[in-house]
């Protein structure tokens, strides 16, 4: 090929449209839309936060009584059919307790009274009915200090899925309203983008369980699961 059409075929391929783009160089209108969906699902895991706090003279006194109450408290979660993995120490804190007193020139005084050792243990338990049961107990045998609960999902992704399904609808339908009520047309798709979910617990109807006598009442709901997405569309005149 000459000089001469090499020049010719350069200039043909400078005046082609990029990809993607209009002829006249504009971008492509466009409208960006955030859908939000939410799907629903009982709990099938309960996790307790348990600890037990134990107060003596001296620091190796309070953690050989916290010992032996943590102790019993395992071995009661172990016979109530909690696995070992599903038990986990959170954190032994030991610390000094002081009595302070004010002194005729406005200074405090502080006297060492007795040593605190706390030990936290995290409990998964697998059988949610038996939630109310189990914190009866573990507080019955030493448990004096949280007592928090959270309900969880092993498998949530199935829910995850449906809210996102339901986070596009929501996009698509928002668009056609925008769109309609611009005078425009809704084009394709150009873009998806996952922007976040909430995982639970959001409680969303009480589901009530058949208590041993003196147990803890508890109510495991439901977990909703919230997801965002941003969908870009096309417009056209």
């Amino acid at each position: 090929m000459n000089r001469k059409y090499m020049a010719l075929a350069l200039a043909a391929a400078l005046a082609l449209p990029a990809a993607g783009a209009r002829a006249d160089n504009q971008p492509t209108p466009r409208i960006i839309v955030t859908g939000e969906g939410e799907a629903s699902v009982a709990p099938d895991l309960a996790l307790l936060s348990l600890s037990v706090m134990r107060e003596a003279k001296t620091a190796r006194e309070a953690l050989d009584a916290n010992n032996d109450a943590m102790a019993a408290v395992i071995a009661a979660m172990k016979a109530s059919g909690i696995a070992d993995r599903d038990l986990q120490t959170g954190g032994v804190q030991i610390q000094p307790r002081y009595n302070f007193t004010n002194r005729p020139d406005g200074s405090q005084e502080a006297e060492l009274v007795a040593y605190q050792v706390i030990n936290t243990l995290s409990v998964r338990i697998r059988d949610i009915t038996k939630t109310g049961e189990i914190l009866d107990k573990a507080v019955s045998l030493g448990v004096n200090q949280g007592g928090g609960i959270t309900f969880a999902n092993e498998k949530p992704q199935p829910v995850i899925t449906e809210a996102r399904k339901l986070a596009v609808a929501d996009a698509i339908a928002k668009a056609k309203v925008l769109a309609e009520a611009a005078g425009v047309n809704l084009g394709k798709v150009l873009e998806i983008a996952d922007q976040s979910f909430t995982s639970p617990p959001m409680p969303m109807q009480a589901k009530s369980f058949d208590r041993a006598a003196g147990s803890v009442p508890v109510e495991a709901g439901e977990n909703a699961y919230r997801v965002q997405v941003n969908v870009t569309f096309e417009l056209k005149n």
